[in-house]
């Protein structure tokens, strides 16, 4: 969105995030199936800034590493206060002259369009800075006058009272005039409860200056949520489920039971495909059209054609690709395998590391071998062919078109086009063998 005036994005993540009590970075949590910083970075780089820096912590080298590329990093070595963490990513836009956008990295459920209509009610009013809030009681109040002008942000620990009963509340999100953004924090001070320079003291100082300022309300409470601990990061969750249940059904996608099932952020689904409950899409997998997911069926980073059924209680890990029409039934797990055009795997089957043809059949049982205990092996099973029901593929093999691997077998070499590979111990049966063993008969137990 064009406002006329140059942007730049700082994105402070230098939090320890202490209440998850994880070893793991807080912002590198998984939110929708990435790490809840690629949200705020996602919308900081759909709005086109000249300069996109992020402020970490010490110990930040997994962020630095996850997002290597998409921002400048700056360390904040000292959690002295948000203001502090500002005043990090100074050098970073040296030369800069715009409006600064400020972010955080834990609080990934704000949209674009809210930030977008930001920048226009910014350069509609010419404000030196607005702070966008919610009607919530969040950690920082927005204190207005007797006429509604905003005045100043309050901290929860510096609040009288009657601040504590405010109900709107600072989101942290702050769009501001870069000059006066490092003239005003030149002029804060630490002389607080917890001893740290605010960003939020800004306000008061543009307020002193006569500088015109605001706080637009958000329309969606649930962008000010922040995420400190692990039920914060449920609820976020949810939150980011339910957005995206909402997208695929808009775009033409059946769910049967939306809080029921599972979609991570990056999945596509096309129109007229059915979800049933219980089912979890993971990572980047793309559905086509008039597809059928079954109850229960995990799918991760996996890509799925037109009329392709699926389940219940199916599993494809990452790496599957299948091509129309393709039907794999209840407890078939498929891993890092290209299954063509019309395939069929109804049940009870694993299909690993292999490559198969249009139209070819796995009977229940059967199993593609591709592990040999030190290395994976690729098997290929070739168009039409069908492999009966208890069979074992041990890769490497392949089985070429229109051959048939008889139930039962152990097959360790290829079978050649429109032959029959058999690989099973000859039936021998032992005549009069219980009478001569004294064994006892079916449902008749020995006496103790």
């Amino acid at each position: 969105m064009a406002t006329g005036r140059p942007l730049a994005v700082v994105i402070l993540a230098a939090g320890q995030g202490k209440r998850m009590k994880s070893g793991l970075v807080k912002v590198l949590h998984e939110l929708g199936g990435r790490p809840m910083l690629a949200y705020p970075i996602d919308a900081a780089e759909a709005l086109a800034p000249e300069r996109l820096v992020v402020v970490v912590g010490r110990d930040s080298e997994r962020v630095v590493e996850a997002f290597d590329g998409r921002a400048t990093f700056v360390e904040q070595a000292e959690r002295r206060g948000t203001g502090h963490a500002v005043l990090q990513a100074r050098a970073a836009l040296d030369g800069f002259a715009g409006d600064v956008l400020i972010l955080y990295g834990d609080t990934p459920l704000l949209r674009l369009e809210t930030l977008e209509r930001m920048r226009a009610e910014k350069a509609t009013r010419g404000l030196d800075l607005l702070v966008l809030s919610a009607m919530e009681p969040l950690p920082g109040r927005i204190v207005r006058d007797a006429q509604g002008r905003f005045q100043r942000i309050v901290e929860v620990t510096d609040a009288s009272p009657e601040e504590l009963r405010i109900q709107e509340g600072n989101t942290g999100t702050y769009l501001v005039d870069a000059e006066f953004l490092w003239k005003a924090l030149d002029q804060v001070d630490s002389k607080n409860a917890q001893g740290e320079i605010y960003l939020t003291d800004i306000v008061a100082i543009a307020v002193r200056d006569g500088r015109p300022l605001d706080a637009l309300p958000t329309d969606d409470a649930d962008e000010a949520l922040g995420i400190n601990s692990r039920a914060e990061l449920a609820r976020a969750a949810a939150v980011l489920r339910r957005r995206t249940a909402q997208r695929v059904m808009d775009e033409g996608v059946t769910l049967i039971d939306p809080d029921a099932t599972y979609l991570d952020w990056d999945v596509r689904i096309g129109r007229d495909t059915v979800i049933e409950p219980g089912c979890v899409i993971q990572g980047s997998t793309r559905i086509g059209e008039r597809c059928r997911i079954k109850a229960h069926t995990v799918i991760e980073s996996s890509e799925l054609g037109d009329d392709v059924a699926l389940g219940p209680s199916a599993h494809l890990r990452p790496g599957s690709r299948l091509e129309a029409g393709v039907r794999i039934g209840n407890f078939v797990e498929v891993k890092n395998s290209h299954l063509g055009a019309g395939v069929k795997a109804d049940h009870l089957s694993y299909i690993g590391d292999a490559d198969v043809g249009a139209g070819a059949s796995f009977g229940c049982g059967s199993i593609v071998v591709n592990y040999d205990g030190v290395h994976k092996h690729r098997t290929t099973v070739e168009e039409q062919a069908f492999i009966g029901c208890n069979s074992n593929l041990i890769a490497p093999v392949t089985i070429e078109a229109n051959a048939f691997v008889a139930a039962g077998s152990t097959i360790t070499e290829s079978v050649p086009k429109d032959a029959l590979g058999v690989a099973r111990g000859k039936q021998r049966n032992v005549a009069g063998w219980r009478l001569r063993t004294g064994k006892q008969k079916p449902g008749k137990h020995a006496k103790e």
